[in-house]
C-alpha cells in the first residue's frame, strides 16, 4: 500500500529504468504464479495416481495423465519468465521475451503427447477389457481433480491478465477444461455401477476428445502470437491516440507486436512541412508518450515523423526500387488534403502502404 502511494504521488516517468523494473515485476509475479499452479496440480495428481493404482480405471488415468501434463507445462514456462529477464545486447537486440513463445510450442508439445497416450490407453482397455474396483475412490478423485484445476484455472487466467502474458492466459484455459474432464470420470463411475465395463474407457476416449479441443485452441494462440498478430483493437487504439496527439495532421502505417507479455509499436504521422527538424521530433516524442499512457503493456514505440506532401510530391520515392515498391504517406496526406476540400469518400480510397526496408 505504501508503495502505491509513492507511486501515485511522484509524477508518472517512462524512463528505461523504470520500464525495465515494470517488466521485472510482471515476470516474477509470473514465476510466482507458474510454481503455486505446479504444486496445486502436482498434489492433485499425485492423489489421482494413488486411486489409479488401487482401482485401474483408464478414465482417471486420462485425467490423471492430463493434470500431470498441466503441472509440468509449468516448468518450461518458469524458464521462459526466467530468459526474458536478461537485457538485450548486441545479437538479441529486441531481448529474450520471445522465450515466453517458445515455451508455448512445448506446452502445445506437451498437451499432444498427454492425449495420445490417454488414447493409447482407452482403446487398449476397450480391446483388452477388466473390471475397476474402489469406484467410490475414484468419484472421489475425480472432484478432487476438478476442485484443483479450477483453483488453479482461476488462478493462472487472473494473473496472466493482470501481466498481459497470452501464454499464461492459454494455460489458465488449459487447466479449466482440465477440470471438466475430471467431472467426466463420474459419468464412468455411473456406468461401471450401472455394470458397463466400456463406460470407463469410453470417458477416457472421451477425456482425450477435450484434450485434443484443448490442443486446438493453445495451437491457435501460440501460432497467432509467433505470426506477431495483435487485436485490431489495439491497432484502432493507437491510431486514435496518435490522432489525438497535438501536431499530428494524420496517422500512416501503424505496427504492433508482442515480444513475451510486452508490446512494441512502430508508426508513422503526418507533421506540419514547415515545422523544422526539432519540432517534428517533439511531436513524434510527444506521441509515444502518448501511447505509453494509452497501453499499459507498451514497452516502446518509434513514431517517424513525415512532412505532409505538396501536391503531387512524395518524399518517399527514393524507396520506390527497394524490394516492393511502398506507398507513401501521400495517401494518407491526400486524405487530410481531400477532406478539408470537401470531397467525396471515392476520392479517399488508396491501397495500404507496404513496408520498406
Amino acid at each position: 500500500m505504501l508503495a502505491r502511494l509513492r507511486h501515485l504521488l511522484r509524477p508518472h516517468s517512462h524512463e528505461t529504468a523504470e520500464q525495465v523494473d515494470a517488466a521485472m515485476e510482471a515476470s516474477a509475479e509470473g514465476r510466482r504464479a507458474l510454481w503455486i499452479s505446479l504444486a496445486a496440480l502436482a498434489v492433485t495428481a499425485a492423489m489421482q495416481a494413488f486411486v489409479v493404482a488401487l482401482s485401474g480405471s483408464v478414465a482417471l488415468l486420462g485425467d490423471t495423465l492430463h493434470n500431470a501434463a498441466d503441472a509440468l507445462t509449468a516448468l518450461p514456462l518458469a524458464v521462459a519468465f526466467i530468459v526474458g529477464r536478461r537485457p538485450a545486447n548486441r545479437r538479441y537486440t529486441y531481448g529474450y521475451g520471445r522465450a515466453e513463445d517458445l515455451a508455448g510450442v512445448v506446452i502445445v508439445a506437451v498437451i499432444a503427447a498427454s492425449s495420445a497416450l490417454a488414447a493409447y490407453a482407452a482403446v487398449s482397455r476397450l480391446a483388452h477389457p477388466r473390471p475397476v474396483s474402489n469406484l467410490v475412490a475414484v468419484a472421489v478423485a475425480a472432484v478432487i481433480g476438478f476442485t484443483g484445476n479450477e483453483l488453479v484455472a482461476r488462478y493462472r487466467i487472473q494473473v496472466g491478465r493482470k501481466i498481459g502474458s497470452a501464454v499464461l492466459v492459454a494455460d489458465g484455459l488449459h487447466a479449466r477444461t482440465d477440470g471438466f474432464t475430471s467431472l467426466a470420470v463420474l459419468l464412468g463411475v455411473g456406468g461401471l455401477g450401472l455394470g458397463w465395463r466400456w463406460a470407463d474407457p469410453v470417458v477416457g476416449l472421451l477425456i482425450t476428445v477435450a484434450i485434443l479441443a484443448v490442443l486446438r485452441q493453445a495451437a491457435r494462440d501460440i501460432y497467432r502470437r509467433l505470426m506477431d498478430a495483435v487485436d485490431p483493437a489495439l491497432v484502432d487504439q493507437v491510431e486514435q491516440t496518435l490522432r489525438a496527439t497535438p501536431g499530428v495532421l494524420e496517422v500512416g502505417q501503424v505496427r504492433l507486436r508482442w515480444i513475451g507479455h510486452r508490446l512494441r509499436a512502430e508508426c508513422e504521422v503526418i507533421v506540419d512541412p514547415e515545422a523544422c527538424a526539432i519540432a517534428a521530433h517533439e511531436v513524434a516524442v510527444a506521441a509515444e508518450h502518448q501511447l505509453l499512457h494509452a497501453l499499459p503493456r507498451l514497452r516502446a514505440a518509434l513514431v517517424h515523423a513525415d512532412p505532409q506532401p505538396r501536391e503531387g510530391a512524395d518524399h518517399h520515392a527514393v524507396l520506390a526500387s527497394h524490394g516492393d515498391p511502398p506507398v507513401s504517406l501521400v495517401s494518407s496526406a491526400r486524405r487530410l488534403t481531400d477532406s478539408r476540400h470537401g470531397l467525396g469518400e471515392a476520392s479517399l480510397l488508396d491501397p495500404g502502404r507496404g513496408s520498406r526496408p
